[in-house]
């Protein structure tokens, strides 16, 4: 008769190890800020890497720390700030990309695994999926992810860039805390896939443009009561030859909408101007000497 005890904490235990060792392996260190390494992520084996925006502070002279303790230099292959994304490339072949998990059977309290290699070691941190948003989000920047999915660990130095997973080793995307003071965000494998696509083919994320420079301003009450809202975007600025001016927008007009959608800071503005809107005719609604007025302008590209 075997005396084995039977104990649910150590077969977790050795199942959370072997997950770190397994998904570490797609977990790279990414030295290119001042002060500190951070971490980055293997998106293929012929050697993509996404890593956090934010902590990609120079576009040259960057290296990558691989699993196997070898360094090689990267090149920048493009950056979205608005989703705090940014694609290397390095020289190397055979790299361990993580399996991407279907987020639909995530839930609210299910653990997570934050990996990161701000060094040439791999670290883990235990966590919690602390709340989850099945409706996409758009980030103060206007950024668009697929879905809002906070994870309840502790944010160290390195955290972002890092590999979130499920106790299983699936990933769930690209740990960042550059999007939500306080808050480490998992960058969802949809929205990954699209922005790396579009930054290896066009190295930038187009979006629409009107050319201005703006300033959220209060309005007067007679104008907040016919806008039905109290603050809007003063224009502080025309870039020559843009689709604003060639709409006739002068300094000083306050813009309060852009086709019935509201703006009241910028933000709003920028999630507003997709890429889809490129080229389409749209309809500015802006407050000029003390009048409400709409004038019609088509949405540039940057």
């Amino acid at each position: 008769m075997s005396n084995e005890i039977h104990n649910p904490a150590i077969e977790l235990s050795e199942l959370l190890a072997t997950t770190v060792e397994t998904a570490g392996a797609s977990v790279v260190q990414v030295a290119a800020r001042r002060g500190a390494g951070s971490s980055g992520v293997v998106w293929s084996a012929d050697g993509v890497i996404v890593a956090a925006d934010h902590n990609v502070e120079r576009d040259e002279d960057i290296t990558v720390g691989l699993p196997d303790g070898s360094t090689v230099p990267a090149k920048l292959a493009g950056r979205d700030p608005s989703t705090d994304v940014a694609v290397l490339r390095v020289e190397a072949s055979g790299l361990a990309a993580p399996e991407w998990a279907d987020l639909s059977g995530v839930k609210v309290g299910h653990l997570v695994l934050n990996l990161l290699r701000p060094g040439r070691s791999i670290r883990a941190i235990l966590g919690i999926v602390g709340a989850l948003g099945r409706e996409e989000w758009r980030t103060p920047a206007g950024g668009r992810l697929d879905l809002y999915l906070h994870a309840a660990v502790d944010i160290q130095k390195g955290s972002s860039g890092s590999l979130l997973v499920d106790a299983a080793g699936r990933a769930l995307g690209l740990g960042t805390a550059g999007l939500q003071r306080g808050h480490l965000l998992a960058i969802p494998p949809a929205t990954l896939k699209r922005t790396v696509e579009s930054l290896l083919a066009h190295g930038r994320i187009p979006r629409g443009y009107l050319g201005l420079a703006l300033v959220p301003v209060r309005l007067p009450g007679p104008i907040e009561e016919t806008a039905g809202q109290q603050v809007g975007l003063m224009v502080a600025g025309v870039q020559p030859g843009s689709s604003a001016e060639q709409a006739g927008v002068l300094l000083g007009d306050v813009l309060i909408s852009l086709d019935g959608e509201p703006v009241s800071d910028l933000g709003q503005l920028h999630a507003l101007l997709s890429a889809e809107r490129i080229g389409q005719e749209s309809s500015l609604r802006l407050v000029r000497a003390g009048e409400v007025r709409e004038v019609r302008v088509t949405i540039g590209s940057r």
